[in-house]
């Protein structure tokens, strides 16, 4: 009896409406009567299960929905975790983007005056980077799926058992293997692998010669893979393409700095002939699959239909164009990602100590520290850096307090400390990520 009176207590929409004045004022009426309808329908349906009415004003509700509606879900966040290519944090973070507005001559041969090819903005810059044609798909999950279609759909591609890599959430090298239409051929053994035992697979049937690289993992001890000119030579030998997935896609020699990742131009330069790699790791740029190689092998990718599916869009060819072409003009200032990494631990305690030394109220101290790079790249490999370390009495608050900001900061817990990496946060934000510290005290 009482839930059916609490439900008479319900009032009607137009009701609703009559005292959110407001809200019509800013919002369009009908997106205004949904969440009035879909408010009240909680209510009841939580008053028909028994759940009694619910707590709040009806109008208050209805005004925070349609406020969390009108914020952006995207959003820029402070990383200060130190971890470089933050996959959850999109990866290699971007310098400044201005859209071009309005339109672009994305497909527009400005020259011949007729219709051109959107990959010809990013072309050019890749043949010089790495002497060699290159083309570009939505991510580097896709550019495996169109080698591996094109170049081997109905056939064997013979891979090491070694590296049947899960990358990411749930990325599987056998079953984008097999979603493209090629068959796997395994050979060897998790740990152990032979030029021969790639020898003793080609058959009739075998198409390709897959090298993947473990991005995200290392096995150590007793281990062997053939070295890449061995696997080059029996491709040239045979007659069968070699086409190796560098995953993290290293076009500069990063090894200065501490981190030793597999030169896409080494793969090149030793024979192979196609490779790929992500846009949005060490890289620098946008997410983006990139494939590289023999200039008949590419251009074979290129007329795959399934390209015209995964190609990019116009604002990641802009963005990927200036990165290739900050790459080329060695402008590292304009490719975060790889300013960060060559950042200096001196340089990062000297920021930390500045930041520290204005914020006295903070109780933080300075400690040695690693960074490490992220984003299934470099595994077991770090960078020597310098970290502000607060202590505060509820650790998981404090956390949950910093992501709670405008703009959100995402910090470390280790051993119940809050742990700041100046690495990953531009210089421009340490005000902001001052005001959020202070607020932790």
């Amino acid at each position: 009896m009482a839930g059916k009176e609490k439900l008479r207590e319900l009032p009607a929409v137009h009701e609703v409406l009559s005292r959110l004045d407001a809200a019509l004022a800013r919002y369009p009426r009908a997106l205004v009567v949904e969440e009035v309808r879909r408010v009240l329908e909680a209510r009841r349906s939580g008053i028909m299960a028994g759940n009694g009415a619910a707590e709040g004003s009806i109008e208050a509700e209805v005004e925070k929905a349609l406020a969390a509606l009108a914020r952006p879900s995207l959003r820029r966040v402070i990383n200060a975790t130190g971890v470089v290519l933050h996959t959850n944090l999109g990866r290699a973070p971007l310098g400044p983007q201005q859209p071009i507005a309005g339109y672009s001559n994305l497909e527009y041969d400005l020259d011949a005056g007729r219709r051109g090819k959107r990959d010809v903005h990013a072309g050019v810059l890749f043949e010089k980077l790495l002497g060699c044609p290159a083309i570009a798909v939505n991510n580097n999950a896709a550019a495996i799926y169109l080698a591996l279609n094109e170049l081997a759909v109905g056939y064997e591609v013979i891979v090491s058992r070694g590296e049947l890599i899960e990358i990411g959430d749930g990325f599987r090298i056998p079953d984008i293997m097999q979603r493209s239409g090629a068959v796997l051929r395994e050979v060897g053994t998790t740990n152990r692998t032979s030029i021969q035992d790639y020898r003793n697979a080609i058959n009739e049937r075998t198409r390709l010669l897959l090298r993947v690289h473990p991005s995200n993992f290392r096995i150590e001890g007793f281990t062997a893979r053939p070295e890449l000119s061995e696997l080059v030579a029996l491709g040239k030998e045979r007659g069968i393409p070699v086409y190796e997935d560098l995953g993290s896609g290293c076009v500069v020699d990063l090894r200065p700095f501490g981190i030793n990742e597999p030169l896409v131009s080494d793969s090149l330069r030793a024979g192979v002939d196609l490779v790929s790699f992500s846009g949005d790791k060490l890289l620098g740029g946008p997410q983006a699959g990139i494939l590289a190689g023999k200039a008949e092998i590419v251009a074979r990718l290129r007329r795959n239909p399934m390209f015209r599916a995964l190609r990019l869009d116009k604002l990641i060819y802009q963005t990927l164009e200036n990165t290739l072409r900050a790459l080329l003009f060695e402008q590292w200032e304009r490719i975060p990602a790889l300013a960060m990494i060559r950042m200096s631990a001196e340089q990062i305690r000297e920021r930390a100590e500045r930041l520290v030394a204005a914020l006295p109220s903070i109780h933080a101290r300075i400690e040695p520290g690693e960074s490490v790079i992220g984003g299934g790249s470099t595994p077991a490999q770090s960078i020597p850096t310098w970290l502000i370390v607060m202590e505060p009495k509820d650790v998981i608050g404090a956390e949950k307090l910093l992501r709670a900001g405008d703009p959100p900061v995402i910090a470390r817990i280790e051993d119940d400390r809050i742990l700041v990496d100046l690495r990953t946060v531009f210089a421009e934000e340490e005000e902001e990520l001052g005001r959020a510290l202070q607020a932790l005290s």
